[in-house]
């Protein structure tokens, strides 16, 4: 009689397992994404040093790892380049490119139809590159800035594996002075970064 009932509780165990395991691999649990974007940076002024700074375009990259039906995880890289313009103490004119390195929590709101709303909020960093061709201040060289980073957005499904999606994403952190002390203002400012692209889920 014990043996039957083992047997009869390990079935069932195995059928729920083989259920389970079935409906995960049914599931697209990774995401991969490719958007255009914009990188507008608001002017700092501290410390008698004004930095003024052009607003560009860029790309972003990610993988989104979904963990269940309402929180992922999610990993992206983005490019841009600018310059900044700097008057007060000194004065100079350094372009850089803009590498952006980050990782979030996104959290999934209710979804509307084929339009699936999300929020995030993380951190990274940004990594200013100096252009040897357009710095007319000597002594600049790469200087990386920690950055919080915050979101929203949504995708539009086409197809079973496919969808569009736009974004907002804010990112805030000091502004760079290139480790030249004459150019550190000790100043926090916020680049918003506005972005549409593709979407593959598998």
């Amino acid at each position: 009689m014990k043996s039957s009932k083992v047997g009869l509780w390990a079935a069932t165990v195995i059928v729920a397992l083989s259920f389970s395991s079935l409906a995960l691999a049914q599931d697209e649990r990774s995401e991969v994404s490719v958007q255009g974007t914009g990188f507008f940076t608001k002017n700092s002024d501290h410390d008698a040093i004004h930095d003024k700074v052009t607003n560009s375009g860029g790309l972003l990259t990610g993988y989104r790892f979904n963990i269940n039906h309402w929180i992922a995880a999610e990993a992206d890289y983005g490019y841009a380049r600018n310059s900044q313009e700097f008057y007060g103490k000194a004065s100079g004119r350094v372009e850089s490119n803009v590498h952006e390195i980050t990782g979030s929590a996104v959290a999934k709101l209710p979804s509307y139809g084929r339009l699936h709303p999300f929020v995030l909020v993380g951190g990274g960093a940004l990594v200013f590159d100096p252009t040897t061709k357009k710095t007319n201040y000597g002594g600049v060289s790469r200087e990386t800035r920690g950055a919080f980073l915050y979101g929203a957005g949504a995708d539009y499904m086409l197809a079973k594996h496919w969808a569009l999606r736009a974004e907002y994403r804010g990112l805030v952190y000091e502004a760079p002075g290139f480790n030249v002390a004459s150019l550190r203002s000790n100043a926090w400012t916020h680049a918003a970064q506005p972005s549409a692209g593709i979407v593959y889920k598998f």
